[in-house]
């Protein structure tokens, strides 16, 4: 959708303009929290986000916007053009949901559940698109505005992920990846977006996030050999001890990981055999290595597949080990970080905005921040645990609306008058890698190691 302007631009301040931005939005409060809550309601997993994604453009058909859609299967974009020269802003929420099946709001028959508040940043960037839109303030801006629903944030159901890469539908495992590798991302300079953060945490309203984790992906299989496993468990090779092995192998490596490295390692057995009176000959796992750098990533990765090997020798199994890339360590850029903070501190006081340091846990706005300057601070507007049978919306006004109101804010700033506060950034900042060094780097993780041999003696 590009605008023109046949007529100069007004004389209304930034702050006027920020002013009718938070009008708009607040008017529009029973639209936005209605598909914030209907989002809540139909939870759905990572590239299987078909009805969020309606939803989405459902919104985005009642602002006018033209958009486009089944990008990484699930994802939505559209594209707000000024008719100007200048930077390409894009605010964005995430589509899918995680499994918690004893969530009390979760899906019956597949145990999705919002538990981590992704309908919270759908919400907010309908709600920035919303305020940007009614409010006329597009008048004032130059360059693009781009508002970006992405699939599979969530790094889960990595087998299933792995059969639609095989089947040729997906390159990555993750909703940003795979859409740098599509070029949905080459007409963007910088990124905003904000996640939900537990009031249990932080007494503040919202916090400005420094740098987390990144990590690699393994998908792990123990063949055995099947035998009776009352009558001749001797004839069998059981590949669940081997596994067992393999976990216990892993933990015994947990103390000689460094702590300003932040490993973490957390394995999970997807397939323990087949029948009760068969001894297990196929059993699957999957496991993130985590780390606060990719070079702590691939140090604890050799470790754990050290121990993965272990667990085959123990037994004469055989194991094959499957490493997928997953995400990088996240990076804020501190310019945007202190344009969010000073338009936090606009409407609230100091008390209601803290700053983290680190996080252990991992997005794929890491990958995002080796090729362009982003931000992903945390509205502060759930309780309970994230990830958790008990996690919660307590705040809507926190975690639909200012959510929105605050991206929208600091995308003015990026793109005001000529935009040039957005063009210092971009030109400012001091990418790790260049798009095509990103995926060259993403693709040289995947491989596969087939080690031992099955021995039933």
């Amino acid at each position: 959708m590009t605008l023109t302007h046949a007529t100069p631009m007004s004389s209304a301040t930034l702050d006027d303009v920020k002013r009718r931005v938070t009008a708009a939005i607040q008017a529009n409060r029973d639209a936005i929290y209605a598909v914030g809550d209907a989002i809540y309601a139909d939870p759905e997993l990572g590239f299987k986000e078909v009805h969020t994604a309606e939803r989405v453009a459902s919104y985005f058909d009642r602002l006018g916007l033209s958009y486009r859609t089944n990008l990484g299967i699930t994802g939505v974009k559209a594209v707000l053009d000024t008719g100007r020269p200048g930077p390409s802003v894009c605010i964005m929420g995430e589509l899918d949901s995680i499994i918690v099946f004893d969530h009390p709001d979760a899906n019956p028959a597949t145990g999705a559940a919002h538990c981590c508040g992704h309908n919270c940043q759908i919400a907010g960037m309908l709600a920035a698109a919303t305020g940007i839109i009614e409010s006329g303030a597009i008048e004032h801006l130059s360059g693009k505005l781009v508002f970006l629903a992405v699939p599979a944030e969530e790094y889960v159901e990595i087998d299933y992920r792995s059969r639609l890469k095989q089947e040729g539908k997906l390159e990555f495992l993750g909703g940003k990846s795979e859409l740098v590798a599509l070029g949905e991302f080459d007409d963007v300079d910088i990124t905003i977006m904000m996640h939900s953060g537990s009031q249990d945490r932080s007494p503040a309203k919202f916090t400005i996030t420094g740098t987390s984790n990144g990590f690699i992906g393994k998908l792990i299989r123990y063949s055995g050999h099947p035998a009776h496993a009352g009558g001749a468990p001797d004839k069998g090779v059981n590949a669940l001890n081997a596994a067992m092995v393999g976990l216990m192998s892993i933990h015994a490596n947990r103390e000689t990981f460094s702590d300003d490295d932040s490993v973490r390692v957390h394995p999970i057995i997807t397939r323990g055999g087949d029948l009760v009176n068969v001894v297990p000959s196929d059993v699957r796992m999957e496991t993130y290595v985590r780390g606060r750098s990719m070079e702590a990533v691939l140090r604890a990765a050799k470790k754990v597949d050290r121990a993965l090997k272990a667990g085959a020798v123990a037994v004469g199994a055989q194991v094959e080990i499957t490493t997928v890339p997953g995400y990088l360590p996240q990076i804020n850029d501190s310019a945007l970080n202190a344009l969010f903070k000073a338009n936090v501190l606009r409407h609230f006081s100091a008390r209601d905005v803290n700053e983290e340091q680190h996080m252990a846990g991992s997005t794929d706005m890491g990958d995002l921040a080796h090729i362009m300057p982003v931000i992903q601070p945390s509205m502060n507007g759930s309780t309970g645990t994230f990830h958790g049978n008990d996690y919660a919306i307590a705040d809507k006004e926190i975690s639909y609306l200012w959510n929105g109101i605050l991206m929208a804010e600091t995308a003015l700033d990026l793109l005001w008058g000529d935009g040039h506060t957005g063009t210092e950034i971009a030109a400012n900042y001091d990418a790790p890698m260049t798009k095509e060094e990103y995926l060259a780097f993403m693709r040289g993780i995947s491989n596969s190691e087939v080690f031992g041999d099955v021995e039933v003696l």
